[in-house]
């Protein structure tokens, strides 16, 4: 078994079961949740943003945590955390106690990526670091495909799904304690402040923008399902499964990238990532446009954070943790404040002017006119 697929793969499992069951899934069962616990679409979405919240925060922590203590300690930290938070989603009697569960479920996103990040840098040959990151990070779909069949067989039973999610996360624990290397190459610079130069601006503002717009299926694809077409929670499972089967596409994202440069891709999927949108959310939805706005966006967002992630890493080669946590952490504070914003929406304008706002801020992450030598430098 080679280096790059052993880390590969386990950073595939570990990004999953963070993104796909401690973070994503959350909005696959809010619509249960919502009515178990008597909650609306404002008081969702601001425990939604929690999670976002929840993961900016560590993603900063975990930067700096991984260039001090080395990969394999904080992967095993991510995991442990991400089970301890669904143990509390699982849990929870209330909004107050699901809202602090939620916020240390999405920290483990957080504390999950920088070490990846790190470990195919100081252990994955040259040429092979691209693909392997983008490979990791396709993860995110495999978790949230997961989850939707998951909760079609058990039937709106979401504590009991994140009973299970969390023992996974323990699982995965293990894992990364036997195959991720233990430190990683030390460099001068690396606890010296990155240089916010035009290139790193230009990605903070295009990861902000997109983060912010994916919230709209990510806190709200539920939601809107049930709205539109009187779904339940199994049956919204349905469109889980698409958002993460096509998403798993995310890890081409190297090669798209090699081959078409950075500001096609990226205007590209941008584009895509709003049909999605528009075709669950507006107004005559159906099972059919529901189910390929799903595949359309899941395929889309996975790729555009692949797209982050690459522009991150080698804008700041030589600090490849802090170049991913800068792009992710703008997407999360994205995601921070796109998912109270769209509930409100929802509640004072609909959901159709809701999404197309949203449909629109995806577009404008696209002026920030990125090309492949600024985001590849």
């Amino acid at each position: 078994m080679s280096t790059a697929f052993r880390i590969g793969a386990t950073g595939f499992g570990l990004i999953a079961v963070c993104y796909g069951f401690a973070r994503f899934a959350f909005g696959l069962f809010l619509p249960v949740i919502d009515q178990q616990l008597s909650m609306g679409p404002t008081i969702s979405g601001f425990i939604s943003g929690g999670s976002f919240l929840g993961y900016c925060i560590a993603i900063i922590a975990s930067a700096a945590l991984t260039e001090q203590f080395g990969p394999r300690r904080v992967a095993i930290g991510a995991s442990l955390v991400a089970a301890l938070g669904m143990i509390g989603i699982a849990t929870a009697p209330n909004a107050t106690w699901l809202a602090c569960a939620v916020l240390v479920a999405g920290s483990s996103t957080g504390l999950a990526s920088p070490p990846m990040a790190a470990a195919v840098a100081c252990a994955v040959q040259a040429h092979q670091k691209n693909k392997t990151n983008a490979t990791i990070n396709a993860g995110t779909s495999a978790g949230v495909a997961l989850s939707g069949p998951i909760a079609l067989l058990i039937t709106g039973e979401w504590r009991m799904a994140f009973a299970g999610f969390a023992v996974t996360a323990i699982i995965m624990a293990i894992i990364s304690a036997i195959t991720l290397p233990s430190s990683q190459n030390a460099t001068a610079t690396r606890h010296r402040l990155p240089q916010f130069n035009g290139n790193i601006r230009r990605l903070m503002i295009a990861a902000f923008l997109m983060g912010a717009a994916s919230t709209a299926l990510w806190s709200f694809g539920g939601k809107l399902a049930t709205l539109r077409l009187g779904w339940q929670s199994d049956e919204v499972g349905i469109l889980w499964i698409a958002i993460g089967s096509a998403g798993i596409a995310g890890a081409f994202a190297g090669n798209l990238v090699a081959r078409f440069g950075v500001s096609l891709t990226h205007w590209f999927f941008l584009g895509l990532l709003s049909v999605g949108m528009l075709a669950v959310g507006f107004e005559g939805a159906s099972a059919l446009t529901t189910f390929l706005g799903g595949a359309l966006f899941g395929g889309a967002y996975v790729i555009l954070t692949g797209v982050y992630l690459i522009w991150g890493v080698n804008a700041l080669p030589r600090r490849p943790a802090t170049g991913l946590m800068i792009g992710f952490l703008m997407i999360a504070v994205g995601q921070t404040v796109g998912a109270p914003v769209f509930g409100i929406l929802i509640d004072t304008l609909g959901p159709e002017y809701a999404v197309l706002s949203f449909a629109i801020l995806s577009i404008l992450a696209g002026l920030t006119h990125t090309g492949q030598k600024a985001a590849l430098a």
